[in-house]
């Protein structure tokens, strides 16, 4: 099949097709499917015969290859092992964690209930901490070579050369937007250095954060990456204000009941914010063929949605100039609070 053929089935998945998938691995169902909120995959609520209900994930095709996925189950495992709470992934009645139909992969989950926590405050910050330590503990256990890096390479130069030979920038912040990501390039290689990378979440926001019973239990491990640990710190509390920084010793003082926090990293935050804006525009641009993205972001065919980019990605040059002088000075724009859903693809709603 090929890559156009295996979209449009993707694009195709119905609850009778997945109902079917799910049978066709060795589970009895009944004729209950929900369709969840996931921008990247197909992600379906599934009631099986004893009426007990499952996660049943679709992947999009060609974005994770076969081992990839399958370093994401052997993450979700490593933690139940360990006891981090964790919603994890489910064996087939065969033993495996991954089936294919049509080209497309796919995998069960535990279904958790309960909700995200409205925001992050000073009473849960320091608990989220050092549930945090724990995760990147249990990842230090593998190197996770088949993942990708959380670097300049495979993070920004792709996303940069994509965007250029495929001319999605607005021609009038072309050259100012390529500029800066240079820029950008430089200082994430010289606060690279030294720190020490590995596996971690990669998409650790509220959305990915259920509480139950007092517990929160950490979702969706589809963008685990090889990075460094601070990665996922800022983009639980992405925001420059005083009220972050103050959550974010907190959050920090939980983590370091655990293990170590290089607070030295921290001078990452502004590059690693930058890389990650970049590689947000580009993955609309990459899925802009997907039906749902033009009707969840009409506003980026827009000229402002550029400008605003090249915008968000000055002031984190900026900001980072403003942390670490280096012979030029450069006086930076007032804070801004930000959120989540300033930064995050496949964001629930």
């Amino acid at each position: 099949m090929n890559p156009e053929s295996r979209q449009d089935t993707f694009f195709g998945l119905t609850p009778e097709r997945v109902l079917e998938a799910v049978e066709q691995a060795g589970l009895r169902t009944r004729p209950v499917c929900y369709a969840l909120n996931s921008y990247e995959n197909r992600v379906y609520e599934v009631e099986l015969e004893d009426r007990s209900r499952i996660i049943a994930k679709f992947y999009r095709p060609s974005r994770w290859s076969v081992a990839q996925i399958l370093e994401e189950h052997r993450f979700l495992s490593d933690l139940e092992d360990a006891e981090v709470p964790v919603c994890g992934v489910i064996p087939f009645p065969s033993g495996e964690t991954i089936r294919t139909t049509e080209e497309i992969h796919y995998a069960l989950f535990r279904r958790m209930g309960g909700r995200a926590p409205d925001e992050i405050t000073e009473q849960n910050a320091g608990r989220l901490g050092t549930l945090l330590a724990r995760i990147h503990a249990v990842g230090t256990r593998s190197s996770g070579h088949p993942r990708l890096t959380l670097d300049a390479p495979d993070f920004l130069d792709a996303n940069i050369t994509w965007l250029r030979e495929n001319r999605w920038v607005n021609p009038a912040v072309e050259a100012d937007l390529f500029a800066i990501a240079a820029d950008l390039r430089t200082l994430l290689a010289e606060r690279m250095e030294g720190v020490e990378i590995q596996r971690i979440h990669g998409d650790f926001h509220q959305g990915n954060l259920i509480e139950r019973e007092g517990v929160f239990h950490v979702l969706d491990f589809d963008d685990m990456a090889i990075g460094p640990p601070v990665q996922d710190l800022w983009l639980l509390l992405p925001g420059r204000d005083a009220y972050t920084a103050r959550l974010r010793d907190q959050f920090i003082a939980g983590y370091e009941l655990f293990r170590p926090f290089d607070r030295g990293s921290l001078r990452l935050i502004e590059p690693l914010r930058g890389m990650r804006m970049i590689h947000y525009a580009t993955w609309l641009a990459r899925r802009w063929h997907d039906p749902v993205f033009p009707l969840t972001w009409p506003q980026f065919e827009e000229p402002n949605y550029w400008f605003e980019l090249v915008t968000g990605l000055r002031e984190c040059v900026q900001f980072s100039a403003a942390e670490a002088p280096s012979g030029v000075e450069v006086a930076p724009e007032p804070e801004v609070e930000l959120t989540n859903k300033d930064f995050f693809w496949d964001m629930e709603e």
